[in-house]
């Protein structure tokens, strides 16, 4: 079974693609970043960028039937790796406990400091 998803409620995407891809019980979640979804506005600071990123990717596991508590995996991209440790206390707000496993890169982005993807597991 594969089904495309787009979340009422969530950040409208960048370009063409789903919010997130469900794949038999696996929850693919598309690259997000930190625009308001009510407004589209994006916060110049980077620990707001983190956490409304972090916070729409929350919605679309929301609107799935997952919580953060179903990651397995994540994928985090950040404009500055030097913020690495301002980064890593904000996602622990959000991943207190069993965190999943990660990946953090330094990379160049146009406009965005922070950009991350997941994979969950929906809850049998």
């Amino acid at each position: 079974m594969r089904k495309a998803v787009m979340v009422e409620g969530a950040a409208k995407p960048g370009g063409h693609y789903s919010h997130a891809v469900i794949a038999d019980r696996l929850v693919f979640v598309a690259g997000q970043a930190g625009q308001d979804p009510a407004t589209g506005a994006l916060s110049d600071k980077f620990a707001d960028q983190v956490r409304q990123t972090l916070k729409n990717i929350q919605t679309i596991l929301r609107g799935v039937g997952c919580d953060m508590k179903d990651v397995v995996k994540v994928n985090s991209y950040l404009t500055d790796g030097s913020r690495f440790q301002e980064y890593n206390a904000i996602y622990k707000e959000f991943f207190p406990t069993e965190p999943p496993a990660r990946t953090t890169i330094g990379c160049q982005m146009g406009g965005i400091l922070v950009e991350i993807d997941c994979i969950a597991l929906l809850p049998s």
